[in-house]
């Protein structure tokens, strides 16, 4: 989406930069850019998996820890 602004005659370098600035985020381009840049790739079943029975040892471990006063 392209979106084109030309500045006003005696339209100060502030009020243009606002009507810009408000003009981007009605028109969604920003949201859509921080949506791609900050995408992150799912991982697959395996990784998934391995990633909770990882979490569910270490919540064990620091259960048993606590329960001796370790941590």
């Amino acid at each position: 989406m392209l979106i084109q602004l030309k500045r006003k005659e005696g339209e100060s370098t502030g009020s243009f930069l606002y009507r810009f600035s408000t003009k981007i985020k009605q028109s969604g381009v920003l949201k859509e850019a921080k949506r791609r840049r900050f995408k992150t790739r799912d991982l697959n079943k395996r990784k998934r998996k391995l990633g909770a029975l990882y979490r569910l040892s270490k919540a064990q471990e620091m259960k048993e820890l606590k329960k001796y006063g370790r941590a």
